[in-house]
């Protein structure tokens, strides 16, 4: 079975993107600050199946040692992928942000999923695995929003970092993307006011917003063998709003 790591999956898209994968046959390792009833039920139905670990992915040496033990517990599986899913949003005009809420969010978003990417590419590259990395970004990293300031930063530098891996782990035939979702049906959007919504709804041409599934199919196909010629792109799930 091929051994994939989620970052991020006790929860929202997480959680679905591991739900996705277990059902496919992979065998999952996921992180996060706090493991959630949902996981734990996970762990207990299928404990051959799904690893998790406390990891603080902004700390580099918390990433080496999760990734150490992901790969133990996989054993002869090693690591075929890594998505770089877990993140955080703070809302809020950037003259008036706490400088401390900005760094964590890019130490976060950009820095962590740096850590998770030179812990998996080290063992993909050693063990001469032709593997997958995705990372989750999103539409605000290349379409900006008020009050997303550090946030878009972080999502911009995940796509930039996705075209520069992708060229140089090509010739190993380790394929990088990024999926970048719109407003989606989750936790993030909901601080969002019912109106904001029908007003996001109405200006996408399908006339929906994103679901969990909808990300989570374009996931499952990225690391699948159909996905092998496919490297170093930014593909949107938005319903066609940036259009």
């Amino acid at each position: 079975m091929r051994h994939i790591v989620v970052t991020g999956g006790s929860r929202g898209l997480g959680l679905g993107i591991v739900k996705q994968l277990l059902t496919q046959g992979y065998r999952v390792s996921t992180c996060g600050r706090n493991k959630s009833p949902e996981v734990q039920l996970l762990q207990a139905e299928r404990p051959e199946s799904l690893f998790w670990s406390t990891c603080s992915i902004d700390d580099e040496k918390q990433v080496e040692r999760f990734f150490h033990q992901a790969v133990e517990w996989a054993g002869d599986d090693g690591l075929y992928g890594l998505v770089n899913n877990a993140g955080i949003a703070r809302e809020g005009i950037l003259a008036t942000f706490p400088g401390n809420e900005a760094r964590r969010i890019i130490e976060t978003n950009l820095i962590g999923s740096l850590n998770c990417s030179m812990a998996a590419l080290r063992r993909m590259i050693s063990s001469k695995v032709k593997g997958r990395l995705i990372n989750i970004s999103s539409i605000i990293g290349s379409r900006g929003y008020t009050g997303l300031a550090a946030y878009s930063a972080s999502k911009a530098g995940l796509d930039g970092l996705t075209r520069s891996l992708a060229r140089e782990v090509g010739r190993r035939q380790i394929t990088v993307n990024s999926v970048a979702p719109g407003y989606m049906l989750t936790d993030m959007s909901a601080s969002l006011s019912r109106e904001q919504v029908s007003q996001i709804i109405r200006r996408t041409p399908l006339g929906r917003l994103a679901t969990v599934n909808d990300v989570v199919s374009l996931v499952d196909f990225l690391l699948s063998d159909a996905a092998a010629c496919i490297t170093g792109q930014t593909i949107v799930i938005d319903g066609g709003i940036s259009v």
